[in-house]
């Protein structure tokens, strides 16, 4: 039965490999028959930042954005993220904290990062 996901991604991805890895998870939920939806909080939205030179684990990362600007995983993001510093045209909506909180609690699961 496939369920709904949200995949939170809150570590700094310019410290560990954590957040890289995360988006791989969500891409292989993506590819199931699982509904699921990727949140970057704080330094995490540096993901999908044009400015991604010092990220950990950045080739494995360019390996696959296009799959996910592709298949259009949605991502939810914090209001205050400027989106003209995006590398893509992925598919985002910013929200309020209490919107994503609502977002995360709506869910059947919720893997955090």
């Amino acid at each position: 039965m496939a369920k709904n996901v949200a995949v939170v991604i809150q570590e700094d991805p310019r410290i560990t490999h954590r957040p890289v890895e995360a988006l791989r998870i969500a891409l292989g939920l993506v590819a199931g028959s699982h509904s699921t939806t990727v949140i970057l909080l704080g330094e995490a939205v540096r993901l999908l930042s044009s400015d991604s030179d010092d990220i950990v684990d950045l080739d494995i990362l360019e390996k696959y954005l296009p799959s996910i600007e592709q298949l259009e995983i949605p991502f939810i993001l914090p209001k205050v993220f400027d989106l003209s510093e995006l590398s893509g045209k992925f598919s985002i909506r910013c929200e309020s904290e209490d919107t994503v909180a609502a977002v995360i609690q709506s869910m059947d699961c919720a893997l955090v990062f």
